[in-house]
């Protein structure tokens, strides 16, 4: 909508999802097949018609710009608006990294300030949702608000992994505690925060030193000096921040109705497209439940997985709850079984990733990789006959030599990585 500027914050490494993020930018994740985290705020952003995007990037800052672009798959290559990518621009006096949320945008802040906008809404880049922003700026206008921030509920279990809310009358927000041991409630904070300009440029000079975050320091500083209210939102939301809900947000796609509605023509999610055939599953081949995506060539079994572009899945092979990113190339006779490979994996002859009942947490992520999911990091090429037992883990461009010490069947929690990259 006119008057607004929408901006992505982009920046954060992601040690959580693991060796999915030691290559790229956290919302370059690809995602459901076909896309990449960041392209649900992007999509958001332009089927809400706010046409003014600034992108805050950061770590492996070159994932995302080549992933993006001038914009075109958005509809955001414009003369007037579009999108732009921003880094810390470190020969600047008083530039530094981004540490946090609120130093990203206090340190873009003259960027903010010279551009005419009456709000600036700031948006996560690695949430998977579909969000119509226009209901959130009309609420805004109506409650006379200075900042509104969306929330919604979720299992009380789950609540103390987010900003929890306390909410008076009309919506206005009385209390905000981020990520507290014994939440108070189940109303969370999506890190969706709509600003009057002028208002937030003023709380980001007013913060002490050492404030870095919206959550954590931003909005409990601001609710008793501003109109800070919250906005409900009702449809699917997942923050994908660590491997287990990177996985379980995939395999939500796969429900006989998904809550996540990828087919919406009136709410399409945009993204880079790829020249790949249309995908071919040959005969002695078969799928059930599965996303197959373009230029897939299926000739072993899938179920209840994720097939991303240009896979091919060899004779006699079982893909069977996995995540098989573009490129990768599945030889006779695999088994998979709960695991995640990253782009362009090769896998030998009769290897099997994802067995046993043995669930050690990993070696070296004990507290993300622990319930039974195998992931293989990018350009990795797994000898014939491997077995990787739960909770492995494979660096990026892992070969057949960097099992040499280690031999062919590696035990739950087992991490592997490459002698050179």
């Amino acid at each position: 909508m006119r008057g607004t500027l929408a901006i992505i914050l982009a920046g954060g490494k992601g040690r959580r999802l693991c060796v999915l993020s030691e290559r790229r930018a956290k919302p370059a994740v690809p995602f459901g097949g076909s896309y990449r985290l960041i392209d649900f705020a992007l999509s958001n952003c332009i089927n809400s018609e706010i046409y003014d995007v600034a992108v805050l990037a950061q770590y492996r800052p070159r994932s995302l710009s080549k992933h993006i672009g001038i914009g075109r798959p958005w509809d955001l290559d414009r003369q007037r608006g579009g999108v732009e990518i921003l880094q810390p621009d470190l020969g600047s006096t008083g530039s530094d990294w981004y540490k946090g949320t609120a130093d990203a945008v206090y340190q873009n802040r003259r960027y903010i300030a010279a551009r005419r906008f009456e709000k600036v809404l700031i948006l996560s880049g690695d949430h998977v949702y579909t969000m119509d922003y226009r209901k959130m700026l009309r609420f805004h206008d109506r409650r006379k608000a200075d900042v509104t921030v969306a929330y919604l509920k979720v299992p009380p279990g789950d609540a103390s992994r987010f900003g929890i809310m306390e909410l008076g009358e009309k919506g206005r927000i009385i209390g905000f505690e981020e990520k507290p041991e014994k939440p108070k409630n189940d109303l969370v904070s999506m890190g969706i925060y709509l600003f009057n300009k002028d208002v937030l440029l003023e709380a980001l000079g007013e913060v002490p030193s050492g404030a870095h975050d919206f959550g954590k320091d931003i909005v409990p500083a601001i609710i008793e000096r501003y109109e800070v209210y919250g906005h409900r939102f009702r449809g699917y939301w997942r923050d994908v921040g660590t491997v287990s809900a990177y996985y379980d947000a995939n395999m939500d796609l796969l429900a006989p109705e998904p809550e996540l509605n990828l087919y919406d023509i009136e709410w399409p999610i945009s993204s880079v497209t790829y020249d790949y055939p249309p995908a071919r599953v040959y005969p002695g081949g078969t799928v059930s439940t599965s996303l197959i995506s373009i230029g897939a060539e299926i000739y072993g079994t899938v179920r209840n997985s994720i097939i991303s572009p240009g896979v091919y899945v060899g004779r006699d092979s079982l893909i069977e709850s996995s995540i098989v990113m573009n490129g990768c190339r599945l030889g006779t006779d695999v088994k998979l079984d709960r695991a995640i490979l990253d782009k362009k994996v090769t896998v030998g002859a009769g290897a099997v990733l994802g067995t046993g009942n043995d669930y050690t947490p990993n070696s070296e992520y004990p507290d993300v990789l622990n319930d039974g999911i195998v992931l293989v990091g990018r350009e990795s090429e797994l000898p014939a006959a491997l077995i990787l037992e739960r909770n492995c883990c494979t660096g990026v461009g892992v070969g057949p030599a960097d099992f040499d010490g280690v031999g062919l069947h590696l035990t739950a929690g087992t991490t592997v990585r490459a002698a050179k990259l």
